[in-house]
């Protein structure tokens, strides 16, 4: 089944009114360590406090600022129903670095560029977890993918994460295998052995 939204979004929010004054969400971000504040008023979720605008007005006028005054309200939003590709795509295209969750008009969750990265990326890349990752530059799809699970089978290696990419500057199609052992050598002399052109890759 593929990840929602709804898997990766923080549901422990940390939200201001329009009226929560400059030094109270300054504390707030530093004491809860985010930088954004959705703004809430009767349940309704009306604008996005950032840390960069905080910043940038602190220093000015900063007894009479308060939330609605440096709140963005063109917001984008997203359902927790929406599936994760989707909200990647929608934060790039809109280039934004958090999507606010939304169901039934109220705010559930927030979904940040750390959100993706620490519970989508590093589960796919196996960052964190141990094992040997090896990548094959001579890749040519279905066949090759056969041909090395059946190599990395007979040795008894389990495999932890698998998934390939191109890269920019080549063309190249490369593709990279974590694999549960801390001793590379014998599966690397049994890939080459076998024509595939394997380097061990840094974790």
């Amino acid at each position: 089944m593929w990840m929602l939204i709804g898997d990766v979004m923080t549901t422990d929010l940390v939200t201001v009114t329009s009226t929560a004054p400059l030094s109270d969400m300054r504390g707030l971000m530093d004491t809860r360590r985010v930088r954004r504040l959705p703004v809430v008023e009767n349940g309704e979720l009306v604008g996005l406090v950032t840390r960069n605008a905080l910043e940038r007005e602190f220093s000015s006028l900063l007894s009479t600022l308060a939330a609605k005054d440096i709140m963005v309200t063109n917001l984008v939003t997203t359902s927790p129903d929406a599936t994760v590709e989707e909200g990647v795509a929608l934060a790039q295209a809109r280039r934004v670095g958090a999507l606010l969750v939304v169901k039934d008009d109220r705010l559930v969750g927030i979904a940040t560029t750390n959100d993706f990265f620490y519970k989508l990326l590093n589960p796919i890349l196996g960052i964190g977890l141990p094992g040997v990752r090896l990548s094959v530059s001579n890749f040519s799809g279905a066949p090759d993918l056969e041909n090395i699970l059946h190599i990395t089978n007979k040795l008894g290696l389990d495999v932890i994460t698998m998934f390939t990419m191109t890269r920019p500057d080549t063309g190249q199609r490369l593709f990279t295998l974590h694999l549960d052992t801390d001793e590379p050598s014998v599966v690397l002399a049994e890939l080459r052995k076998h024509g595939y052109e394997v380097e061990a890759r840094a974790r």
